[in-house]
Protein backbone atom coordinates (compact mmCIF):
# COMPACT_ATOMS: atom_id res chain seq x y z
CA UNK A 1 0.00 0.00 0.00
CA UNK A 2 0.99 3.86 -0.35
CA UNK A 3 0.53 4.43 3.18
CA UNK A 4 3.26 1.57 3.87
CA UNK A 5 7.11 2.45 4.46
CA UNK A 6 9.60 0.82 2.36
CA UNK A 7 12.27 -1.35 4.06
CA UNK A 8 15.73 -1.68 2.56
CA UNK A 9 17.95 -4.72 3.99
CA UNK A 10 21.65 -4.41 3.42
CA UNK A 11 24.39 -6.94 4.88
CA UNK A 12 26.97 -4.35 6.85
CA UNK A 13 30.08 -5.70 8.86
CA UNK A 14 29.43 -5.67 12.37
CA UNK A 15 32.69 -2.98 13.34
CA UNK A 16 30.63 -0.49 11.02
CA UNK A 17 27.12 -0.71 12.73
CA UNK A 18 26.72 1.98 15.69
CA UNK A 19 26.30 0.39 19.14
CA UNK A 20 24.20 1.88 21.68
CA UNK A 21 25.15 2.12 25.36
CA UNK A 22 24.90 -0.91 26.97
CA UNK A 23 23.91 -3.22 24.09
CA UNK A 24 25.63 -6.15 22.99
CA UNK A 25 27.64 -6.02 19.76
CA UNK A 26 25.97 -8.07 16.78
CA UNK A 27 27.26 -10.77 15.67
CA UNK A 28 29.21 -10.77 12.10
CA UNK A 29 26.48 -12.24 10.08
CA UNK A 30 23.58 -10.06 11.70
CA UNK A 31 21.32 -8.24 8.74
CA UNK A 32 20.46 -4.68 9.60
CA UNK A 33 17.02 -3.03 8.13
CA UNK A 34 16.94 0.46 7.66
CA UNK A 35 13.20 1.72 7.48
CA UNK A 36 12.97 5.04 4.96
CA UNK A 37 10.00 7.59 4.53
CA UNK A 38 7.94 7.63 1.53
CA UNK A 39 8.52 10.91 -0.45
CA UNK A 40 5.67 12.76 -0.32
CA UNK A 41 3.93 12.44 -3.94
CA UNK A 42 3.94 8.74 -3.57
CA UNK A 43 6.40 5.77 -4.79
CA UNK A 44 6.97 4.37 -8.21
CA UNK A 45 4.04 1.82 -10.13
CA UNK A 46 3.89 -0.21 -7.38
CA UNK A 47 1.56 2.45 -5.54
CA UNK A 48 -1.99 1.70 -5.34
CA UNK A 49 -4.41 5.26 -6.31
CA UNK A 50 -7.04 6.20 -3.78
CA UNK A 51 -10.08 7.26 -5.59
CA UNK A 52 -11.99 10.19 -3.65
CA UNK A 53 -15.50 10.44 -3.36
CA UNK A 54 -16.62 12.32 -6.38
CA UNK A 55 -15.09 9.86 -8.60
CA UNK A 56 -16.56 6.98 -6.46
CA UNK A 57 -20.00 9.31 -6.98
CA UNK A 58 -19.53 9.32 -10.36
CA UNK A 59 -18.63 5.63 -11.12
CA UNK A 60 -22.01 4.68 -9.83
CA UNK A 61 -23.97 7.16 -11.26
CA UNK A 62 -25.12 9.30 -8.03
CA UNK A 63 -24.90 12.74 -7.26
CA UNK A 64 -26.13 14.48 -4.79
CA UNK A 65 -26.14 18.13 -5.34
CA UNK A 66 -28.21 17.85 -9.21
CA UNK A 67 -29.46 14.51 -8.81
CA UNK A 68 -32.68 15.95 -10.67
CA UNK A 69 -30.81 17.36 -13.57
CA UNK A 70 -28.36 14.26 -14.26
CA UNK A 71 -29.25 11.32 -16.46
CA UNK A 72 -29.36 8.32 -14.20
CA UNK A 73 -26.78 6.04 -15.23
CA UNK A 74 -24.48 3.44 -13.96
CA UNK A 75 -25.29 1.58 -10.95
CA UNK A 76 -28.67 3.85 -10.38
CA UNK A 77 -29.36 3.23 -14.09
CA UNK A 78 -29.78 -0.53 -13.45
CA UNK A 79 -31.30 0.03 -9.45
CA UNK A 80 -34.18 2.44 -11.49
CA UNK A 81 -34.65 -0.39 -14.30
CA UNK A 82 -37.37 -1.82 -12.75
CA UNK A 83 -39.32 1.33 -12.68
CA UNK A 84 -42.21 2.64 -14.72
CA UNK A 85 -42.28 6.13 -16.54
CA UNK A 86 -45.54 7.95 -15.67
CA UNK A 87 -47.49 8.59 -18.33
CA UNK A 88 -49.14 11.89 -17.75
CA UNK A 89 -52.84 11.78 -17.73
CA UNK A 90 -53.56 15.61 -17.10
CA UNK A 91 -57.59 14.91 -16.59
CA UNK A 92 -56.71 12.30 -14.04
CA UNK A 93 -55.09 14.74 -12.03
CA UNK A 94 -58.47 17.14 -12.17
CA UNK A 95 -60.03 13.96 -11.32
CA UNK A 96 -58.62 13.48 -8.35
CA UNK A 97 -58.59 16.83 -7.16
CA UNK A 98 -62.33 16.57 -7.51
CA UNK A 99 -62.15 13.54 -4.96
CA UNK A 100 -60.25 15.10 -2.93
CA UNK A 101 -63.24 17.91 -2.27
CA UNK A 102 -65.88 15.78 -2.14
CA UNK A 103 -64.18 13.65 0.14
CA UNK A 104 -63.04 16.14 2.43
CA UNK A 105 -66.88 16.44 2.41
CA UNK A 106 -68.33 13.74 2.83
CA UNK A 107 -66.28 12.05 5.50
CA UNK A 108 -66.80 15.23 7.93
CA UNK A 109 -70.44 13.83 7.64
CA UNK A 110 -69.61 10.68 7.97
CA UNK A 111 -67.70 11.27 11.00
CA UNK A 112 -69.25 14.33 12.30
CA UNK A 113 -65.43 15.51 13.22
CA UNK A 114 -63.72 18.22 11.31
CA UNK A 115 -61.50 15.95 8.88
CA UNK A 116 -59.29 17.40 6.06
CA UNK A 117 -58.30 14.85 3.19
CA UNK A 118 -54.78 15.74 1.15
CA UNK A 119 -53.46 14.69 -2.13
CA UNK A 120 -49.85 13.55 -1.57
CA UNK A 121 -48.73 12.83 -5.13
CA UNK A 122 -49.55 10.67 -8.15
CA UNK A 123 -47.26 8.25 -9.33
CA UNK A 124 -46.49 4.74 -11.04
CA UNK A 125 -45.22 1.47 -10.01
CA UNK A 126 -45.42 -2.05 -10.96
CA UNK A 127 -48.43 -3.92 -9.34
CA UNK A 128 -45.47 -6.31 -7.99
CA UNK A 129 -43.77 -3.91 -6.35
CA UNK A 130 -46.42 -2.63 -4.59
CA UNK A 131 -48.02 -5.26 -3.15
CA UNK A 132 -44.71 -6.03 -1.46
CA UNK A 133 -44.17 -2.70 -0.24
CA UNK A 134 -47.78 -2.45 1.86
CA UNK A 135 -47.29 -1.85 5.36
CA UNK A 136 -48.50 -4.51 7.43
CA UNK A 137 -51.38 -4.50 9.48
CA UNK A 138 -53.76 -3.26 6.48
CA UNK A 139 -56.90 -3.54 4.74
CA UNK A 140 -57.22 -3.90 1.49
CA UNK A 141 -60.21 -2.80 -0.48
CA UNK A 142 -60.87 -4.79 -4.02
CA UNK A 143 -63.45 -2.66 -5.75
CA UNK A 144 -65.04 -3.17 -9.64
CA UNK A 145 -65.58 -0.55 -11.96
CA UNK A 146 -68.33 -1.96 -14.04
CA UNK A 147 -68.16 0.17 -16.80
CA UNK A 148 -64.38 -0.06 -17.31
CA UNK A 149 -64.91 -4.11 -16.47
CA UNK A 150 -61.82 -4.12 -14.70
CA UNK A 151 -60.67 -3.43 -10.52
CA UNK A 152 -59.02 -1.43 -8.55
CA UNK A 153 -57.09 -1.39 -5.56
CA UNK A 154 -57.90 0.67 -2.61
CA UNK A 155 -55.67 0.40 1.18
CA UNK A 156 -56.03 1.69 4.58
CA UNK A 157 -53.42 1.74 7.29
CA UNK A 158 -53.62 0.23 10.57
CA UNK A 159 -53.44 4.11 12.16
CA UNK A 160 -56.27 5.42 9.52
CA UNK A 161 -58.61 2.02 10.55
CA UNK A 162 -57.73 2.59 14.46
CA UNK A 163 -58.62 6.07 13.97
CA UNK A 164 -61.98 5.61 12.53
CA UNK A 165 -62.67 3.45 14.92
CA UNK A 166 -62.25 5.68 17.38
CA UNK A 167 -64.03 8.45 16.37
CA UNK A 168 -67.33 6.54 15.00
CA UNK A 169 -67.42 5.10 18.78
CA UNK A 170 -66.79 8.19 20.13
CA UNK A 171 -63.43 8.49 20.91
CA UNK A 172 -62.09 11.35 23.32
CA UNK A 173 -60.23 14.07 21.84
CA UNK A 174 -56.68 15.15 22.24
CA UNK A 175 -56.08 11.24 23.04
CA UNK A 176 -54.28 8.80 20.44
CA UNK A 177 -56.42 5.54 19.44
CA UNK A 178 -55.29 2.45 20.82
CA UNK A 179 -53.64 0.06 18.72
CA UNK A 180 -53.24 -3.49 19.62
CA UNK A 181 -50.93 -5.09 17.34
CA UNK A 182 -50.58 -8.60 16.41
CA UNK A 183 -53.97 -9.60 16.24
CA UNK A 184 -56.61 -9.68 13.44
CA UNK A 185 -58.96 -7.01 12.78
CA UNK A 186 -62.52 -7.75 14.67
CA UNK A 187 -65.53 -7.91 12.72
CA UNK A 188 -66.63 -4.10 13.93
CA UNK A 189 -63.57 -2.50 12.64
CA UNK A 190 -64.38 -4.13 9.61
CA UNK A 191 -67.79 -3.11 9.38
CA UNK A 192 -66.50 0.12 10.18
CA UNK A 193 -63.80 0.65 7.62
CA UNK A 194 -66.30 -0.98 4.64
CA UNK A 195 -68.69 1.85 5.30
CA UNK A 196 -65.65 4.57 5.35
CA UNK A 197 -65.03 3.04 1.95
CA UNK A 198 -67.93 2.94 0.71
CA UNK A 199 -68.12 6.27 1.27
CA UNK A 200 -65.35 7.18 -0.80
CA UNK A 201 -65.80 4.99 -3.94
CA UNK A 202 -69.43 7.11 -3.75
CA UNK A 203 -67.44 10.35 -4.44
CA UNK A 204 -65.27 8.21 -7.16
CA UNK A 205 -68.40 7.46 -9.04
CA UNK A 206 -69.40 11.66 -8.17
CA UNK A 207 -65.71 12.79 -9.60
CA UNK A 208 -65.43 10.76 -12.69
CA UNK A 209 -68.87 11.32 -13.60
CA UNK A 210 -68.24 14.39 -15.83
CA UNK A 211 -65.44 12.82 -18.03
CA UNK A 212 -67.06 9.64 -18.18
CA UNK A 213 -70.00 7.43 -16.24
CA UNK A 214 -68.23 4.94 -13.97
CA UNK A 215 -69.69 3.43 -10.97
CA UNK A 216 -67.38 1.96 -8.46
CA UNK A 217 -68.84 -1.01 -6.24
CA UNK A 218 -67.07 -2.60 -3.43
CA UNK A 219 -65.75 -6.78 -4.28
CA UNK A 220 -64.40 -7.78 -0.74
CA UNK A 221 -62.40 -6.81 1.67
CA UNK A 222 -58.54 -8.59 2.21
CA UNK A 223 -55.72 -8.45 4.86
CA UNK A 224 -53.31 -10.57 2.99
CA UNK A 225 -51.66 -8.78 -0.07
CA UNK A 226 -51.56 -12.31 -1.96
CA UNK A 227 -55.01 -12.33 -1.63
CA UNK A 228 -55.28 -9.24 -3.33
CA UNK A 229 -54.07 -9.82 -6.89
CA UNK A 230 -56.03 -7.93 -9.25
CA UNK A 231 -52.99 -7.82 -12.18
CA UNK A 232 -50.25 -9.54 -12.89
CA UNK A 233 -46.67 -8.38 -11.05
CA UNK A 234 -45.38 -6.59 -14.29
CA UNK A 235 -48.03 -4.58 -15.25
CA UNK A 236 -48.32 -1.14 -14.63
CA UNK A 237 -50.48 0.75 -12.22
CA UNK A 238 -51.08 4.21 -11.09
CA UNK A 239 -50.53 5.07 -7.33
CA UNK A 240 -52.28 7.83 -6.04
CA UNK A 241 -51.36 8.68 -2.12
CA UNK A 242 -54.18 10.51 0.15
CA UNK A 243 -53.82 11.42 3.46
CA UNK A 244 -57.15 11.91 6.07
CA UNK A 245 -56.59 14.04 9.03
CA UNK A 246 -59.06 14.12 11.48
CA UNK A 247 -57.51 17.20 14.34
CA UNK A 248 -55.27 14.86 16.33
CA UNK A 249 -55.66 11.63 14.54
CA UNK A 250 -56.20 10.44 10.88
CA UNK A 251 -53.91 8.03 8.92
CA UNK A 252 -52.89 7.63 4.81
CA UNK A 253 -54.63 5.58 2.53
CA UNK A 254 -53.50 4.38 -0.94
CA UNK A 255 -55.64 3.93 -4.01
CA UNK A 256 -53.99 1.82 -7.07
CA UNK A 257 -55.59 2.01 -10.84
CA UNK A 258 -53.86 -0.31 -12.99
CA UNK A 259 -53.33 0.98 -16.56
CA UNK A 260 -55.33 -1.87 -18.08
CA UNK A 261 -58.41 -0.16 -15.92
CA UNK A 262 -57.91 3.23 -17.18
CA UNK A 263 -57.63 1.94 -21.21
CA UNK A 264 -61.62 2.40 -22.32
CA UNK A 265 -61.03 6.00 -21.07
CA UNK A 266 -57.07 6.83 -21.78
CA UNK A 267 -58.32 9.55 -24.59
CA UNK A 268 -60.35 11.73 -22.54
CA UNK A 269 -57.91 11.28 -19.78
CA UNK A 270 -55.63 12.58 -21.90
CA UNK A 271 -57.41 15.55 -22.94
CA UNK A 272 -56.03 19.09 -21.17
CA UNK A 273 -59.92 20.46 -20.68
CA UNK A 274 -63.13 18.38 -21.27
CA UNK A 275 -64.88 18.56 -24.61
CA UNK A 276 -63.10 20.21 -23.65
CA UNK A 277 -64.37 20.76 -20.72
CA UNK A 278 -65.44 19.36 -17.17
CA UNK A 279 -69.27 19.71 -16.32
CA UNK A 280 -71.81 21.70 -17.42
CA UNK A 281 -71.10 25.26 -16.55
CA UNK A 282 -75.25 26.10 -16.36
CA UNK A 283 -74.07 29.80 -15.99
CA UNK A 284 -72.96 29.96 -19.83
CA UNK A 285 -75.65 28.36 -20.82
CA UNK A 286 -78.03 30.38 -19.71
CA UNK A 287 -76.22 33.26 -20.81
CA UNK A 288 -76.33 31.80 -24.41
CA UNK A 289 -80.06 30.96 -24.18
CA UNK A 290 -80.83 34.51 -22.96
CA UNK A 291 -78.77 35.99 -25.80
CA UNK A 292 -80.35 33.97 -28.63
CA UNK A 293 -83.55 34.85 -27.49
CA UNK A 294 -82.78 38.32 -28.07
CA UNK A 295 -80.83 38.13 -31.20
CA UNK A 296 -82.32 40.16 -34.22
CA UNK A 297 -82.58 38.28 -37.63
CA UNK A 298 -83.97 39.41 -41.05
CA UNK A 299 -86.98 37.01 -41.97
CA UNK A 300 -88.12 37.37 -45.93
CA UNK A 301 -92.04 36.90 -46.70
CA UNK A 302 -92.26 35.25 -50.64
CA UNK A 303 -95.83 36.26 -51.71
CA UNK A 304 -94.79 33.77 -55.14
CA UNK A 305 -91.91 32.30 -57.34
CA UNK A 306 -92.31 32.09 -61.15
CA UNK A 307 -89.60 30.21 -63.68
CA UNK A 308 -88.83 32.24 -66.26
CA UNK A 309 -86.67 31.69 -69.61
CA UNK A 310 -83.35 33.88 -69.46
CA UNK A 311 -84.13 35.61 -72.60
CA UNK A 312 -87.32 36.55 -71.09
CA UNK A 313 -85.63 38.08 -68.12
CA UNK A 314 -83.23 39.71 -70.51
CA UNK A 315 -85.89 41.80 -72.44
CA UNK A 316 -88.04 42.79 -70.00
CA UNK A 317 -87.81 46.59 -69.68
CA UNK A 318 -89.14 49.83 -67.63
CA UNK A 319 -93.07 49.41 -67.62
CA UNK A 320 -93.92 45.99 -68.25
CA UNK A 321 -96.23 44.10 -65.95
CA UNK A 322 -95.62 40.31 -64.22
CA UNK A 323 -98.37 38.38 -63.64
CA UNK A 324 -98.36 36.89 -59.98
CA UNK A 325 -100.26 33.20 -59.46
CA UNK A 326 -100.47 34.41 -55.23
CA UNK A 327 -103.92 35.30 -54.36
CA UNK A 328 -104.98 37.08 -51.15
CA UNK A 329 -106.09 33.42 -50.05
CA UNK A 330 -102.37 31.77 -50.65
CA UNK A 331 -100.01 30.78 -47.80
CA UNK A 332 -96.81 33.10 -47.98
CA UNK A 333 -93.65 31.24 -46.64
CA UNK A 334 -91.24 33.15 -44.96
CA UNK A 335 -87.50 32.29 -45.15
CA UNK A 336 -84.32 33.10 -43.06
CA UNK A 337 -81.40 32.89 -45.31
CA UNK A 338 -82.61 30.95 -47.62
CA UNK A 339 -83.95 28.53 -45.32
CA UNK A 340 -87.49 27.81 -44.97
CA UNK A 341 -89.15 28.22 -41.18
CA UNK A 342 -92.69 28.91 -41.29
CA UNK A 343 -96.27 29.91 -43.23
CA UNK A 344 -99.27 31.91 -42.70
CA UNK A 345 -101.46 34.52 -44.44
CA UNK A 346 -100.89 38.12 -45.42
CA UNK A 347 -103.22 40.38 -43.75
CA UNK A 348 -103.03 44.23 -42.15
CA UNK A 349 -102.37 45.51 -38.54
CA UNK A 350 -103.57 49.13 -38.48
CA UNK A 351 -101.39 50.20 -41.57
CA UNK A 352 -98.89 48.35 -41.66
CA UNK A 353 -98.83 44.79 -43.61
CA UNK A 354 -98.37 41.63 -41.60
CA UNK A 355 -97.90 37.71 -41.85
CA UNK A 356 -99.99 35.87 -39.46
CA UNK A 357 -98.16 32.33 -38.89
CA UNK A 358 -100.27 29.12 -39.24
CA UNK A 359 -97.71 26.48 -39.76
CA UNK A 360 -94.20 25.77 -39.33
CA UNK A 361 -92.22 23.62 -41.97
CA UNK A 362 -90.70 20.57 -41.21
CA UNK A 363 -87.01 20.63 -41.39
CA UNK A 364 -85.43 17.89 -43.85
CA UNK A 365 -81.93 17.35 -44.89
CA UNK A 366 -81.67 19.10 -47.54
CA UNK A 367 -82.89 22.49 -45.65
CA UNK A 368 -80.04 21.78 -43.00
CA UNK A 369 -77.94 21.40 -46.01
CA UNK A 370 -78.53 24.87 -47.02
Amino acid sequence: MADEPQTTEAATPAAEAPAAPGAEAPPADAKVTITEAPPAGGVGGTAERILNQEEIDSLLGFDVNNEQLQDKSGVRAIVNSALVSYERLPMLEIVFDRLVRLMTTSLRNFTSDNVEVSLDNITSIRFGDYLNSIPLPAILAVFHAEQLDNYGLFTVDSNLIYSIVDVLLGGRRGSSAMRIEGRPYTTIERTLVQRMIEVILTDMSQAFEPLAPVNFQLDRLETNPRFAAIARPANAAILVKLRIDMEDRGGRTELLLPYATLEPIRKLLLQQFMGEKFGRDSIWESHLATELWSTRVEIDAILDEQVMPLDKIMNLEIGQTVMLNATPDSKIELRCRGVPLLRGRMGRAGSSVAVRVEEAIERTDASRAL
